[in-house]
């Protein structure tokens, strides 16, 4: 069973949320040509604290962004 993890911000509404699965699972069972009821989706939402990339958070880019 396929399984799609996504990693990254939070995602503002469950409305959104069952549109990203919906999407990402149509696309892997047209890929894989499973049926799409043995492929899952897990959704990890990310506080802007706890990510970095650089070598910084993702909290202080933001905080600089919006000082400027």
């Amino acid at each position: 069973m396929p399984t799609i993890v996504v990693d990254g911000p939070r995602i503002p509404s469950i409305e959104l949320k069952r549109k990203m699965v919906e999407g990402l699972t149509d696309v892997a069972a047209d890929v894989y040509g499973f049926d799409r009821k043995i492929i899952h989706v897990l959704i990890r939402e990310n506080a802007p604290e706890n990510v970095g990339s650089g070598g910084r958070l993702i909290a202080d880019i933001h905080a600089e962004r919006s000082e400027t």
